[in-house]
């Protein structure tokens, strides 16, 4: 069924953000990436961007409460996709909540799944421009220029959460707390999987019928 209030899940380095973003512009509808939002209020130094950043340096999830004011303070009453929200059962029912309260609920969920392998090879080899966070990969997507980025010129550079630690550190977290969200979302027949493995293109064919 095609949606048009979508949540994307997957483990870090399964291109939720990649497809996320194609999607957004291509239908014309909202892409809200809490993982960016956040990023940009700690560059910002805001009070919630510092509190933030103690997890996010350790590879951990962000708490309840701080992803939840940051995802509510942007979301809009049109089609969007959300992208890195929810990663827990109790986000999930959160969000379940607020679109209640305007008459409304979540039209689709898709997980894009990756093997363990691929994942750290995508993640060990990303880089992310340090001004406009455009995301390049050593692997499949390399930038024009070495270290530069295509869209604005600015520096590209690993992540601290992509380096080695921080990597198995993400993975573990995801396995313990996000995938009990997917058995939430296959429990109310909301769940489509979508096999993340290959190359771009093919990811969108796969994902053509759902989509608005």
């Amino acid at each position: 069924m095609a949606s048009n209030r979508m949540v994307f899940l997957g483990p870090p380095g399964a291109g939720k953000g990649t497809h996320a973003a194609w999607l957004a512009e291509d239908r014309g509808l909202q892409h809200i990436s809490t993982g960016d939002m956040l990023r940009v209020a700690v560059k910002a130094g805001t009070e919630i961007g510092l509190a933030a950043k103690v997890y996010m340096d350790q590879g951990k999830l962000i708490p309840d409460d701080i992803m939840i004011d940051v995802l509510f303070a942007d979301i809009s009453d049109t089609g969007w996709i959300l992208d890195g929200f929810p990663r827990t059962v109790a986000q999930a029912e959160a969000l379940d909540k607020r679109l209640a309260e305007y008459a409304a609920e979540l039209d689709g969920v898709v997980l894009f799944e990756v093997d363990r392998q691929t994942l750290i090879d995508r993640l060990m080899a990303r880089m992310t421009c340090e001004a406009c966070g455009a995301v390049y990969n050593r692997l499949h997507r390399k930038p024009l220029v070495e270290g530069v980025c295509d869209v604005c010129g600015g520096k590209l550079q690993q992540r601290v959460d992509d380096r080695p630690e921080a990597v198995t550190e993400r993975l573990a977290v995801y396995d313990k707390q996000t995938r009990p969200l997917v058995e939430f979302y296959d429990r109310t027949s909301r769940l489509t999987r979508i096999d993340a493995r290959g190359a771009i293109e093919d990811v969108r064919l796969a994902m053509e019928p759902l989509l608005p």
